[in-house]
């Protein structure tokens, strides 16, 4: 009958991860492993998902490693003691392992690989700091010690991290090729099961970060199949859910996405993984955009005690409840405390969308023409997508309809090249106001329709509310409404005063400042002789301008 060991040496062969750890976990309890069971032991523990005892058996590990003689063995065991710890929030015993691991390596007068390793956690350090020069050279280091020795796990960590050093330097061209050589090793099944996992998540999130969709999309396909081999894999697992989930948002299919946010969820919930933050602010996301806002909310805080900044979406939240002041006041603190351009572009288009609710048009401005400042240098066609959209918005809002057409037309072709469906029909819907605002009717009725049925297919019932808003035609003007003196923009004000909407949600779904709203009421009063809104009303509806 096949021993405990034998059932776990089995297991690790066939990476079915949790029995693996299991049965080794049995062996150990019965008497002692050698160490390449206590390995197996420590990488099954991680990959099944039971982080405080892979922590435990690489410092196991690592003592055993001491014990034997073998101290570069044991070098490597701190080493993944000390990976470990960082990945899950224990920084002092992380500090605590890397110190051991460069002492032992600088006790060691022969030169080795392990040299290479004990400089990796560098790079997180400096990348903290903020410092990405410093993150890349170190990780520029350890790739050529790597090289050196050949050793190809250790190869494709320092070739990711110094790629994702340099895209986080601003200096996408260069980093992006680096990430693809690193992961021609990983597709090529070269790498161990754990380094596997790092290089396909640490890739498709610079990918993401460097809005490199393409890139990000094929990586997380391939992640997906890989994963799928490994029923018992958990970590990689739960990272790949969120972001096939982020992708499939993207490009539309938003019942898919939202499945894939609850399972990593549920998935990372009961982990002590930071991702799980990640995961939680995914679902939420899509929450707030089908208006499910009360449950967006619960699931934001989920994300926030996890660790996740909530933001932009907790403030684009704020927003759709109607609580302008608060999302402004957030939004412009989120930015303040942001330096690096890559992350910027990532608040700013929500910013551009929150002051002009708030009716700080300047603002939103400098924000939109920041953001075109980022997509120049970059020259990557999400962020050209984003810098065009927002000053198409923006543009509208200074009431230069005929302005705001061109950018946006921009934006919608390369959304549609990606296949971004939902920002397609936003920025249709943005072009239609612009069209009413130039009299065209026909042309506006066109794009509304359009972006209606995009967003009733895709369940987002914020933005058919805002179309149903305004998306009845102007009446032909009787000869008392057309004696009235309204403009075709004071007709279109007066429609949704007659709904009932107040200044700052007409504001909101006409892209202009409530400012601009409350001037336009104004005049509709002074032109109608009326001294209320009720009265208004009344005259809208004697002289058909609502049915």
């Amino acid at each position: 009958m096949e021993d405990a060991k034998e059932r776990g040496r089995r297991a690790y062969a066939n990476r079915a991860w949790g029995d693996a750890y299991d049965a080794l976990s049995s062996a150990s309890a019965e008497g002692p492993l050698d160490l390449d069971d206590v390995e197996r032991l420590a990488f099954s523990a991680g990959l099944a998902g039971h982080e405080a005892s892979a922590i435990e058996s690489f410092e196991r590990l690592h003592q055993c490693c001491i014990d034997a003689g073998e101290v570069q063995r044991a070098v490597r065991a701190a080493f993944w003691a000390t990976m470990r710890s960082f990945a899950f929030g224990e920084r002092a015993r992380g500090s605590g392992w890397l110190a051991r691991a460069q002492r032992l390596v600088g006790e060691t007068t022969e030169d080795c690989v392990e040299h290479g390793y004990v400089r990796l956690p560098d790079v997180f350090r400096f990348t903290a700091a903020g410092d990405h020069a410093a993150a890349r050279l170190a990780a520029r280091e350890a790739a050529d010690v790597a090289i050196r020795y050949g050793d190809r796990d250790l190869t494709a960590l320092a070739r990711t991290f110094e790629g994702r050093a340099l895209i986080r330097e601003g200096r996408p061209s260069e980093g992006l090729p680096i990430l693809d050589d690193a992961m021609l090793a990983v597709t090529s099944g070269q790498l161990s099961p754990v380094v596997t996992g790092i290089v396909y998540c640490a890739v498709i999130a610079a990918c993401q970060e460097s809005y490199a969709h393409d890139r990000a999309r094929e990586w997380t396909e391939a992640l997906r199949r890989w994963c799928d081999e490994q029923p018992q894999l958990v970590p990689f697992a739960g990272q790949c859910l969120i972001h096939r989930s982020e992708i499939l948002l993207l490009g539309g299919n938003w019942r898919e996405a939202a499945v894939e946010a609850h399972r990593a969820s549920r998935w990372l919930s009961g982990t002590k993984n930071p991702e799980a933050g990640n995961a939680f602010y995914q679902e939420a996301e899509l929450h707030r955009l089908r208006g499910e806002l009360s449950e967006a909310e619960r699931i934001y805080a989920m994300a926030s005690d996890r660790g996740r900044d909530p933001q932009p979406g907790l403030s684009l939240l704020r927003l759709a409840q109607g609580r302008v002041d608060i999302a402004a006041a957030t939004s412009k603190r989120v930015l303040s405390t942001v330096v690096d351009s890559l992350q910027r572009a990532q608040y700013l288009p929500a910013h551009v969308e929150i002051m002009l609710a708030a009716g700080n048009i300047d603002e939103a401005r400098c924000s939109a023409d920041e953001l075109g400042t980022i997509a120049k240098a970059l020259g990557v066609g999400m962020v050209d997508a984003m810098a065009e959209h927002a000053n198409g918005i923006v543009t509208l809002a200074q009431e230069d309809a005929r302005g705001a057409i061109a950018p946006l037309r921009r934006a919608q072709d390369i959304w549609q090249g990606i296949g971004a469906t939902y920002l397609v029909a936003r920025i249709r819907f943005a072009i239609a106001r612009a069209f009413q605002a130039l009299g065209d009717e026909d042309g506006a009725t066109l794009e509304l329709d359009a972006a209606r049925k995009t967003f009733v297919n895709l369940g987002a019932s914020p933005d058919v509310a805002a179309i149903d808003a305004v998306s009845s035609r102007a009446p032909k003007q009787s000869s008392t409404n057309g004696s009235s003196g309204l403009s075709v923009r004071e007709l279109e004000v007066l429609r949704l005063v007659a709904t009932g909407k107040s200044n700052k949600v007409i504001a909101r779904a006409l892209f202009l400042s409530e400012r601009t709203i409350d001037r336009h009421v104004s005049n509709i009063f002074t032109k109608l002789n009326v001294t209320s809104r009720a009265a208004a009303t009344a005259w809208a509806f004697q002289n058909g301008v609502v049915g």
